[in-house]
């Protein structure tokens, strides 16, 4: 067995983990990222994939899970990813809902234009759309600004030091004016539907924007919090629709390159399988390999569950916090469908949302609830180049009837026949469902090539427990001090020198880095 010693060792290269090491690095701090995967990146990657045998000849490149995205501002200029390569995109495409005629809703970034479609919808909301906008976009930037702030450890060791970040966190609500604040308030624990019918009256309105509530998390448009989730979203976003769409891996590029630049070092396919501690005070990590890694500062960007109570063990924390961990709520319930097209899919630019009415989204919810696949899914729909993306839900990690060896095929299905029923050359001639033997077929399919992820390979694969792409659930129970856990909201753990830099922390839950960047700045200033 070979040690070798670093100031600090990083489990996990997402781009949380990434965004921690670089702040390290540029600290000078010697720091190791290990990453199980081939490829750095975690669940923000764009990965190559091709049926076996191949159906395409060479295979097809999609972001795998998280459609683009984006990082803070303040991370994006304080490590200098622009030298990097990291040029985000300057044009929004359009947030567009499907709907059943071809009169669909499109809401385009320039609110004027907007408008003008919500017209054919309805002339009040049309009119209250430059309002709602303004009070979105100040209500992210509170968001933003509480997520920027290390929560204290409520109940328990409450100082005056952590006490003074809520301090300007009330300021900074309160400078929102009494009226932005009270609403804001208000606006959290409510469900989806209660907040978009205190603003509008157009059905196909209130429905897209509330489809944004629900995406990537476990929850119907009708379930408490979901105000919350639609300002997260929004705020991660920065509006309805997605940008930078088909480039995940440069954000995955653009920090790596920053900390290899910064002295760091990343080494991939090097599985973490333990956390050495010793008298509550870690010591270090041991690879699959065998290799011993000896570190006085261990950071995890794997989710809460997996780092406790996998790598450290339950037998080393104590009984109460155990509990707490085992009782994170995960479940994951998206599948991710990639079609490679010959580019004659039919499907505009943007990010496109099949959700046309409020209970329709709703009973997407009810299946899930009942360990269904949602046979009226609520889709959400992207293209880079000949590449169709769809985001499925609902389809739970933990099936009532059926294991995802099987299910994969159906949600394949239903997501190409339900867009079908919008964009009818999907339907048409779909290779992967044609005998090999039909050359004239298949040189008229749209479909040339696919890939489905399903949750059990989100877990597999990308090391996400039970499927859920934020290390846990985004619920009232598990936000601001609560996340991951009651009690251990700031980074912390029971083992001295063991802190969690990932998604499942304070600030974290989609593309962002606020955990990565909190995380290391916590540690960063206690030393």
């Amino acid at each position: 067995m070979t040690s070798n010693q670093y100031d600090t060792v990083i489990i996990g290269a997402g781009h949380n983990g990434l965004v921690a090491a670089a702040y390290f690095a540029k600290a000078k701090k010697r720091v190791l990222v290990l990453e199980r995967r081939a490829i750095a990146g975690g669940s923000l990657v764009t990965e190559s994939f091709g049926s076996n045998p191949p159906l395409s000849a060479e295979g097809f490149q999609a972001d795998s899970i998280w459609t683009g995205g984006t990082l803070r501002p303040d991370i994006i200029k304080y490590l200098n990813l622009a030298s990097h390569g990291l040029q985000p995109d300057s044009v929004r495409k359009p947030f567009i809902s499907l709907q059943t005629d071809s009169n669909r809703l499109i809401l385009d970034s320039d609110p004027a234009k907007a408008a003008e479609s919500i017209k054919h919808f309805s002339e009040k909301d049309a009119a209250k759309w430059h309002k709602f906008i303004a009070f979105m976009n100040k209500s992210a930037q509170f968001l933003d600004a509480a997520y920027a702030t290390i929560m204290p450890r409520l109940p328990k060791k409450f100082s005056f030091e952590e006490g003074y970040g809520l301090l300007e966190m009330g300021l900074d609500l309160r400078l929102m004016g009494r009226k932005d604040m009270l609403n804001l308030v208000r606006m959290l624990p409510m469900t989806a539907v209660e907040f978009v019918e205190e603003w509008f009256e157009s059905e196909q309105l209130k429905a897209a924007i509330a489809s944004v509530a629900i995406h990537g998390v476990t929850l119907g448009v009708m379930s408490a919090g979901t105000g919350y989730t639609l300002l997260h979203n929004w705020m991660n976003r920065g509006g309805l629709s997605h940008i930078n769409v088909g480039k995940a891996g440069e954000i995955t590029q653009a920090l790596t390159s920053a900390v290899k630049s910064l002295g760091g070092e990343i080494r991939t396919e090097a599985e973490v399988t333990k956390i050495r501690v010793d008298r509550q005070e870690v010591k270090g990590v041991i690879l699959a390999n065998g290799e011993e890694i000896s570190a006085k500062v261990v950071l995890s960007a794997a989710d809460p569950k997996h780092t406790l109570l996998k790598l450290v063990g339950a037998m080393e924390l104590p009984p109460e916090f155990v509990q707490k961990t085992q009782s994170i709520k995960m479940r994951g319930s998206v599948a991710k469908i990639h079609l490679l097209t010959n580019g004659n899919h039919g499907i505009p630019e943007g990010t496109l949302v099949l959700a046309p009415n409020l209970q329709y989204l709703e009973r997407a919810y009810d299946a899930a609830k009942y360990g269904r696949i949602s046979e009226k899914p609520y889709l959400e729909i992207t293209t880079s180049g000949n590449v169709v993306s769809v985001h499925f839900q609902f389809a739970p990690y933990t099936l009532k009837n059926g294991d995802w060896k099987t299910e994969g095929a159906k949600v394949e299905n239903l997501a190409i026949d339900t867009l079908g029923e919008y964009f009818p050359n999907l339907k048409s001639s779909t290779l992967m469902h044609l005998p090999h033997e039909l050359p004239e077929a298949r040189a008229n399919a749209v479909i040339i090539d696919h890939k489905t992820i399903t949750p059990k390979d989100l877990e597999e694969t990308y090391g996400l427990t039970e499927g859920d792409l934020n290390h846990g659930q985004l619920m009232l129970d598990q936000f601001f001090f609560m996340r991951p856990i009651p009690g251990w909201s700031n980074h912390k753990t029971p083992i001295d020198g063991l802190y969690l830099c990932g998604s499942g922390t304070h600030g974290g839950g989609g593309v962002s880095g606020a955990s990565g960047r909190n995380a290391a700045r916590m540690v960063l200033n206690n030393k």
